[in-house]
């Protein structure tokens, strides 16, 4: 069992916390019991517990060149999806935890977040291009629908005419539509929706608490008729088993409004791998051995690059015939014709890229 890491269980969870300011909620708000329940899937058989913390700050600057944006805000540690590629699962163990079922199952809630995204905002004394939200796990998680975290640091970017792009796969972002509606109108706005799946037996069988594609293309048509840029993240790809999905997703996300397209390969730190292999050995034993030697290929004979400006990129051949799909099928589909044409700002997830590559933009 992944949870090896979680059997820790004989001192209190408290006690491997960092962070003193940090406290486990005796009765947790249940998100399934609010009054936004018909945006969430059903609720997740592990039992949930909650830890809230007063951050010391919110906006995270980054300037790692694998990654496009310098500033991003995560409003919560953990992410209930539960999707077993999640790159974040690492980040746990800095809080004591295990990237397993800790993850999934542990989350901290960063209660302060909006009043410090306002001061925090207030000090800079140059404007920031971009805020963007989910650099790390989803704002939009099950239990943003009891904290309203993200909803409240969008009222505080409203006030400020403050751009900002998100990332999500979840459908509560619909609840927020006419907000990002309306800051759309002052700024500028972009949220992708993540759908790596459009099999959704696969989809629940790697990401088991996150919505169905189904659910996620519909996200993404309400957010397009509220007036919102969109664009779907085909993130990540995982050669050998969702590759042959590319199109299908592509084409359903531009019949649904999206405007913008980009797609990352899966890459597995040490402790993700263990996450990752375990469940697709559960759910595929006869293909998890092709999809781990595919992975290897794109990834240099391994399954992780962590070199910067390569650990959001793959190689080799197989990596771009993929990547010439992807591109093919931007193209015939009309997707991210704004940026190739200039008539909107780049901003790729990955860094520049190398002479030849087709660039994709995130924010």
């Amino acid at each position: 069992m992944i949870a090896r890491e979680e059997a820790q269980r004989g001192a209190p969870l408290v006690q491997l916390l960092p962070w003193p300011a940090m406290r486990r909620v005796a009765n947790p708000p249940n998100p399934w019991s609010s009054r936004e329940v018909e945006w969430l899937e059903p609720p997740p058989i592990v039992q949930l517990e909650v830890y809230e913390e007063q951050a010391r700050s919110i906006l995270a600057q980054n300037d790692s060149p694998d990654v496009p944006f310098r500033f991003s805000v995560n409003p919560y540690r953990g992410c209930q999806h539960a999707c077993a590629y999640c790159y974040a699962r690492a980040t746990h163990s800095y809080l004591g935890l295990g990237a397993g079922t800790d993850f999934d199952s542990k989350i901290v809630v960063k209660r302060n977040a909006p009043e410090l995204l306002a001061q925090e905002l207030r000090r800079k004394r140059q404007p920031i291009d971009w805020i963007a939200f989910s650099g790390v796990t989803d704002c939009y998680q099950p239990l943003e629908a009891s904290y309203q975290l993200t909803r409240r640091c969008l009222e505080v970017c409203l006030e400020r005419n403050q751009s900002i792009g998100i990332v999500t796969k979840s459908a509560l972002v619909r609840r927020d539509a006419a907000l990002l509606g309306q800051l759309a109108r002052r700024a500028s706005v972009r949220v992708f929706v993540s759908i790596p799946f459009w099999d959704s037996d696969m989809c629940r069988a790697i990401e088991p608490w996150a919505p169905t594609p189904k659910t996620r293309i519909q996200t993404l048509q309400a957010l397009a008729e509220a007036g919102v840029e969109t664009g779907v993240a085909f993130a990540p790809m995982i050669p050998g088993l969702n590759d042959s999905q590319i199109n299908d997703v592509l084409r359903a996300a531009r019949a649904a409004g999206a405007q913008f397209a980009f797609m990352i390969p899966l890459r597995l730190s040490p402790q993700v791998r263990e996450v990752f292999e375990e469940r697709l050995r559960e759910a595929y034993p006869g293909r998890a051995n092709k999809v781990l030697s595919a992975l290897a290929q794109i990834r240099g004979g391994q399954s992780n690059q962590t070199n910067f400006g390569e650990r959001m990129r793959g190689s080799g051949p197989r990596w771009q015939a993929v990547q010439d799909l992807f591109a093919l099928e931007c193209r015939r589909l009309g997707l991210n014709s704004a940026v190739e044409s200039k008539q909107q700002p780049v901003e790729p997830l990955a860094p520049a890229p190398r002479q030849g590559e087709q660039q994709h933009v995130l924010f």
